[in-house]
């Protein structure tokens, strides 16, 4: 991922990486079609909604956290959830490690870092773990300081709606899902992808990842 250094730069990363998303529209006009594949485009449509789904959420918040580690601040200018990005594996051994001595190494490192500038473990900072249920959303916008008052309510749609439909297709069962039940899926995902650009979107121009 090329590195993003300017504000207008994350914008327009985020802004290509919502457009071409819309091909999802031809899966919708195709599940209300009077065609015998009319199912056929359904299954596909549901499968890919959810890729969409977790591939921009993934790449977006990437994106992001990329914007912030550019903004070269120091570790102690950040709020703690950014922090955590570059200081994750000390924090680690501080949860873990029984011996004295690793904890206190560990400790004393932190310390160190705090008025250094924040270099971010970038490689798997944002884990979908391949299965973008609410649960995995809430942890990644908790991890960018996302508010999710504005998604707690859909969390019940990401789950059975589209994440337990989308396992059941990629496991061979049967879907039992209509042209307009799949339409309306279709606009309430993509609502919330676009709802997620704009809060990312809203976080980098207020400077909200500052402490």
């Amino acid at each position: 991922m090329a590195k993003i250094r300017a504000l207008d730069h994350f914008q327009d990363a985020l802004d290509k990486e919502m457009s071409w998303r819309l091909e999802l529209k031809a899966f919708s006009i195709a599940s209300r079609s009077n065609s015998t594949d009319r199912r056929h485009f359904i299954r596909a449509g549901v499968a890919l909604l959810y890729a969409h789904w977790e591939g921009f959420v993934k790449n977006s918040s990437e994106s992001y956290l990329g914007f912030v580690s550019s903004r070269g601040l120091k570790y102690s200018e950040l709020k703690s959830c950014f922090s955590v990005f570059g200081l994750k594996s000390k924090l680690q051994t501080l949860s873990d490690s029984r011996q004295s001595f690793a904890n206190i190494d560990a400790f004393e490192f932190i310390l160190s870092e705090l008025d250094k500038t924040a270099k971010f473990q970038m490689g798997s900072a944002i884990n979908t773990e391949s299965n973008l249920t609410s649960k995995v959303f809430d942890n990644i916008a908790r991890s960018l300081d996302i508010d999710l008052a504005s998604y707690t309510s859909r969390f019940n749609l990401i789950d059975e709606s589209l994440v337990r439909r989308r396992n059941m297709i990629a496991h061979g069962e049967f879907v039992d899902i209509g042209g307009r039940e799949f339409g309306e899926l279709q606009d309430a995902v993509l609502q919330m992808m676009r709802e997620y650009k704009a809060d990312l979107e809203n976080a980098a121009s207020t400077e909200s990842y500052k402490r």
